[in-house]
């Protein structure tokens, strides 16, 4: 089992969903986040005064899924999530040891 976690732009949340449902991703936590990367902000001006925006607003889904369905999610995230412009986010794939469903103590895929 993986752990992905994607942060995209909110725009692209309901294609990014939608294309992750297609391909069998049954379940996903969705977190409203905000951060920077290279870009580091953009200035705005606002009633006459410029200020800075450096903290920008992103959605993270964090999702666990089976080792078959790890490449599939991705693709779908890249294809769904790009516009080819800075701050299209990024994908952290990382494994995960164990899933335990609490409700009736299922393990591994299983708990899913």
């Amino acid at each position: 089992m993986k752990k992905i976690e994607a942060i995209i732009q909110p725009s692209r949340f309901e294609a990014v969903k939608g294309a992750l449902q297609e391909i069998g991703v049954q379940g996903m936590t969705i977190l409203e986040v905000r951060g920077h990367g290279r870009q580091k902000g953009h200035t705005e001006v606002y009633r006459g005064s410029e200020y800075t925006v450096d903290l920008l607003p992103k959605i993270k889904l964090e999702m666990v899924v089976p080792d078959r369905l790890v490449e599939a999610a991705v693709q779908a995230i890249l294809k769904a999530a790009k516009t080819g412009k800075i701050g299209d986010g990024k994908i952290f794939v990382s494994s995960i040891e164990e899933a335990i469903r609490i409700r009736n103590e299922e393990r591994g895929e299983a708990a899913l």
